[in-house]
Formats: C-alpha cells, structure tokens, sequence
C-alpha cells in the first residue's frame, strides 16, 4: 500500500497518524514547528512554561480511544485528573458558583445560589441537555459529515427540533432556569463556537453537558502540551516517522489523485494519500493542488480572537480553582461589540490557574494565565494601538478583582497579531465559527471530491472546534483513508 503523508502535527494530525501506523501503514508527519501540537503549543518565558493552546479538556475517552487505536492504555501513558471544581464561576455582584461534580452536588450549589425551586429546575435543564448529548453525538459529532444524505435524516432532525436543538442556545437554556447567573453559566460555552448565545443553535448546549456534567480533567505531568506530546510518542511507537521543522509547500497529484507532498527541503515524499490538518484557509492559498477547493471557503465567516496574558507569578494563591470565570455586568453589550468588531465593554475572562502542574515554575511559584476575547483581525481595528490599551485594562481588571499588580510579572502576551503569526487566518485560534452554514455537511469536507487520496483534519473540518472534535475529526480522516486504499 502506498505511503500516508500526515502536513501538521496538532492533535488531529497526531490521531489520524496514530490509527493509520497501528493499522500498518507507512506514514510520514511532517511539522513545521520543532515540537508537536500546532494549537495545543507551549512556551517559556525564563523559568516559566505556559501552554499556549486550550486549556480545557473535557470528553477523555475521546483521548483515550486514541490510544486504544494502537492498543495502548491513556492511564498509563497519559494520567489524567478530574478537576475539582471544574470552573468556578465569579459574578460581578460577588456571588459565586462552584460546577462539581455529581447531580445532587451540583443541585446542592445551585440551590445555595438560587434557591430550590431554581435547583428543581436545574434538574430539568441537567437531563434536557443529557438528551441532547445522547441524539447528537452519534449523529452529528462522531460520525463523518462528508456526504450529504448523512445530514438529511428526518427522523433524527425532528427529534433535535423537539428537544429545542434548533431554537437559540439562549432560550433552550432559559426555557429551563431563571437565574440570569444560571443562564450564563449554561451558554457561556457559546463562545467556543464563535457566536453569542443568542444567535448559537440549542444543539451546541452539548458543550455545557460535555463540561458541567461530563467534566474537565487536566494531565497529571507536564500541563496541556503532555497531550500532544504523547500522542507524537505513541504514534511514533506504532510505526510513524516525524520530521519536526520541515513544512509542506505542495501536495502534488496527477490524473488519479494525491501523488506526492514537496517539502521547502526541496525533497519530495511519494504519497497514496495525504491528510492535511493545518489552517485549511492558508492551505487553500498555495499547498493544495487544483481541483482542491472546497466551495464552503469561498465566503468564511470567522470566529472571534483572544487577548491571552500568561504571568509568571513569585507566589501561589491560594484557594484559587484550577478555571475561574470572571463574569462582567453586562452580557449581551460584550456579544455585541466582538460581532461588531470592537472592544467588549465589560468582558467577561477565563483565568486558567494551573497550580498543579509543577513543573510550570519554580518551587514555590506559579503561573497564571487570562483569555479576554476580542475581535479577529477582520474587525479592522489598529492592533499597535488597541493591544497596549486592552492590555493595560486587563491588568487594572485583575487588580480589581485581587490578583495583585501584575505589571512587573514576567509575562508572555498573544494578541491577534501574534495568532497570525503563528499561522492562524484573520487572527484567531479558534477557525470558522459555527452558525448553521458553517455546521457539520456546510463544514469544509473532510476529503476532496475532485482529488483522491486528499483528506483533511482539524478544527476547519467536522466535527469542529475543541479538543474532542479536533480528535474526532483526525479519527475520521484515518478511517477514509483506511476504507479507500489507494
């Protein structure tokens, strides 16, 4: 069988690499970067080490089915632990929510914030979200979306719609509670997917069941860059040959389809097929061969970006959670300024303590890391002057909120410009957003009908963004490539 060609070593590269070598194919990643993980990246900052990528991981099974795939066991490679609480969540009248784990528990914090008629219906929302989980995931989430007839099933949309799948996530969730605190709680999560609460579909509170019921876990060693480099062991392992600071410039074809990759090395790899799980917008600019076009990219709509500040603190704090979201007075006002393209007025921010990974900082110290987001580079908006600004707020909003002054920490800043520089379209990490022509089949294709042996994996793809789908997707994309020898 001809050899597989794997352009990007991020996790949906990785676990579509994983299963082809464990099913004995000769595959080749080829990474740009001197590390796995594309996304899912780190850096240091002098004795401190911040992961760069996402900070939450939720659906471990996803992971370890990876594993699995060439009869390895996560736990074992891969030690996982379930955060306790999975995110504590702040609001600005100084209130607070612990999400736990557990119904009664969780009920038991909901009734201590809003009473038991509001954990009653907390109850309620708990299992609608559980049956949306359940009618979604084999259908829309774990199952490959690259034909048509997949999503045309009647009877599988009319029980979505009857579930509230197709109402907005804002009124499925309100529908259920009544505390505005528990309404944020249950659509934050819209952020993942690039779109207010509002204008997301009910089908995407699957992400507030995935965190708030299903949990958040984190690596026991080595912080969230352990996940990649684990799967680049394991692959590695099962037969996978990686060549770290090499990029693809050309994925070449012939008549009947994929015929080789062309690395800036000036040599060429011969390959049956080819799994691209790069930024697929800037692969669409030079490295796919004619006839790759995806008529889903013609007009993208993209998600909003991130201002990320990564502190080296000198101390630990204590009674601090491993995630704790800062939520702001005002709600629909911040959706509205990022869809506009300007600064939130009052943001909401997700800071990510780590403590647990130790080998992150000195004895005795920390890091710390905070995600406002912001408007992509699309907005328009003058970065050199806009990025100091929302930098200086940021650190007068910590000091607010008791983190200290964090103006002389060592400190790694990621803004817009510096996601594009790390190879990311219109300046964020997190790809096309989610709106219905952007969702499962009307998602970039997973092959390419006009070039056989051409497949691709990652966040651009279906299932989509986060760690679970990105996983999925390079699952999914190995599976092609395995039912369809070339």
């Amino acid at each position: 069988m001809s050899p597989v060609v794997v352009i990007g070593a991020g996790l949906g590269g990785l676990a579509a690499a994983v299963r082809l070598a464990a099913a004995g194919r000769d595959v080749t990643i080829v990474e740009a970067a001197q590390v796995p993980g594309g996304c899912c990246g780190t850096a240091t900052v002098g004795e401190y080490r911040f992961d760069t990528g996402p900070s939450v991981l939720t659906m471990p099974d996803v992971l370890a089915d990876v594993f699995a795939a060439a009869g390895e066991d996560m736990e074992s490679l891969l030690p996982l632990r379930r955060l306790d609480p999975y995110y504590r969540l702040r609001y600005h009248d100084g209130s607070h929510l612990d999400v736990v784990e557990g119904e009664d528990a969780m009920a038991e914090q909901v009734r201590a914030l809003s009473g038991a008629a509001e954990a009653d219906r907390y109850r309620r929302l708990r299992a609608r979200l559980g049956e949306l989980f359940d009618a979604e995931w084999p259908v829309f989430i774990d199952r490959d979306m690259t034909r048509l007839r997949d999503l045309a099933r009647p009877a599988v949309l009319a029980r979505l719609a009857a579930l509230g799948g197709f109402r907005s996530m804002d009124a499925l969730v309100k529908s259920h509670v009544t505390d505005e605190r528990l309404v944020k709680a249950h659509t934050f999560q819209a952020l993942y997917v690039g779109l207010p609460p509002r204008r997301a579909l009910g089908i995407y509170a699957v992400i507030a069941h995935m965190d708030t019921v299903g949990g958040v876990f984190f690596p026991r060693d080595g912080g969230m860059h352990a996940i990649p480099r684990a799967l680049a062991a394991l692959a590695e392992k099962a037969g996978a040959q990686i060549r770290y600071g090499v990029r693809a410039v050309k994925v070449e074809s012939g008549a009947s389809g994929v015929s080789g990759v062309r690395l800036d090395t000036g040599e060429r790899l011969a390959a049956g097929n080819v799994v691209v799980a790069c930024d697929l917008s800037r692969a669409h600019t030079g490295l796919l061969p004619p006839g790759a076009g995806d008529w889903r990219l013609r007009r993208p709509r993209y998600s909003p970006s991130c201002l990320v500040l990564h502190f080296g603190l000198d101390r630990k704090l204590a009674g601090q959670a491993h995630h704790t979201l800062h939520f702001g007075a005002q709600w629909d006002a911040t959706f509205d300024a990022l869809r506009a393209g300007r600064p939130q007025p009052d943001p909401n921010l997700l800071v990510t303590y780590p403590e647990s990974d130790t080998g992150a900082a000195p004895n005795g110290h920390a890091t710390l890391s905070v995600l406002e987001p912001t408007a992509n580079l699309r907005g328009g908006a003058d970065w050199d002057d806009l990025s100091p600004r929302l930098q200086d707020r940021l650190l007068g909003r910590l000091a607010d909120l008791g983190y200290g002054d964090l103006s002389s920490a060592p400190r790694l800043t990621i803004d817009p410009p510096a996601w594009a520089r790390l190879g990311h379209t219109a300046g964020t990490p997190f790809a096309l957003d989610h709106r219905f022509s952007q969702t499962a089949w009307f998602r970039p294709a997973g092959a390419a009908r006009r070039v056989p042996g051409l497949h691709f994996a990652g966040m651009y793809t279906a299932p989509g963004v986060g760690v679970p789908p990105v996983l999925i997707s390079g699952r999914l994309a190995a599976q092609r490539v395995l039912e369809t020898p070339r």
